[in-house]
C-alpha cells in the first residue's frame, strides 16, 4: 500500500504555461467516470474513508493511522502541512472488502456483517447497506516533474468544475514532511499563492448536489 500526499489548487489560464517553463513532462490525458458509495447514515466517509468505483476498478482512501489505531491529526505547524492531506490508497479488492466491513461492523450494530464478502459480483454492496452518493466523469492531464518526483493533474470535471493537484506517492510508513515539502517546492515554481485548502471536486459536488451530507461532513471535520 501507498500513501498519497497531495495538495489542491484552482487552475488558471497560466498553468499550462507556468508547467511547461519548470520542465513538467506531459504524460497522459484521460478521462475517467468516478462513483463513490456509502451507507445512508455515511458511515464511511463520517470518518474519512472514501470507497470509490473507477474505470470497473475499486479504490478505497483511508486516513492514515497512528500506532494506537487512532486517525492521525492533521499537521499544521506548517504552510506546507496545513494545506497538504494524506491518504493510504488501496487497490487490492480483499484488502478493500476487509477494511470496509471493519468500518461497518463498528458502526452497524443492527446489522450482520459476518457475511462473505468475496462472493462474485458486487451483492457484497447491498449486504452492507452500500449505496452510490456520487457519480462524476473528469478529464485529467497529468504531468510529471522528474526532478522532484511529482506528479501534477490538472482535472476538469464534468460539473463545471476544474481543480488541480500536486502530488507524491510514498510507502506506507515513508517520510510524509520530504513529500509536503516537494509539493511546497512545486506550489513554488508554479507561482501559487493562498494558505488556505483549495476544495477538491468531492468537496464542491456535495455542496452543489447533497448539501445536507457536505453539512454533516463539515460538522465532522472531515472537509
Amino acid at each position: 500500500m501507498s500513501v498519497e500526499v497531495e495538495r489542491k489548487f484552482i487552475c488558471n489560464a497560466d498553468t499550462l504555461k507556468r508547467l511547461e517553463e519548470i520542465g513538467a513532462v506531459s504524460v497522459s490525458q484521460r478521462q475517467f467516470h468516478d462513483q463513490y458509495f456509502d451507507t445512508p447514515k455515511f458511515d464511511l466517509t463520517l470518518r474519512d474513508v472514501w470507497l470509490r468505483k473507477r474505470k470497473g476498478c475499486w479504490e478505497l482512501k483511508c486516513p492514515t493511522m497512528t500506532s494506537s489505531g487512532m486517525k492521525e491529526p492533521r499537521e499544521e505547524h506548517s504552510e506546507a502541512a496545513a494545506l497538504c492531506t494524506h491518504y493510504i490508497e488501496i487497490t487490492s479488492l480483499s484488502e478493500i472488502h476487509l477494511r470496509v466491513k471493519e468500518v461497518i461492523k463498528g458502526t452497524c450494530d443492527h446489522r450482520d456483517t459476518d457475511i462473505d464478502l468475496l462472493q462474485e459480483g458486487e451483492s457484497w454492496l447491498s449486504e452492507l447497506n452500500l449505496v452510490c452518493f456520487a457519480e462524476f466523469t473528469t478529464v485529467r492531464r497529468s504531468f510529471i516533474l522528474e526532478e522532484e518526483g511529482v506528479r501534477i493533474d490538472l482535472d476538469q470535471a464534468d460539473f463545471g468544475y476544474d481543480v488541480g493537484e500536486i502530488e507524491v506517492l510514498i510507502p506506507q510508513g515513508g517520510d510524509v514532511q520530504s513529500a509536503q515539502e516537494k509539493i511546497r517546492r512545486t506550489a513554488q515554481m508554479l507561482g501559487l499563492t493562498g494558505e488556505q485548502r483549495v476544495k477538491g471536486k468531492m468537496d464542491v459536488y456535495l455542496q452543489r448536489f447533497h448539501p445536507e451530507h457536505y453539512a454533516k461532513l463539515l460538522s465532522g471535520h472531515i472537509l
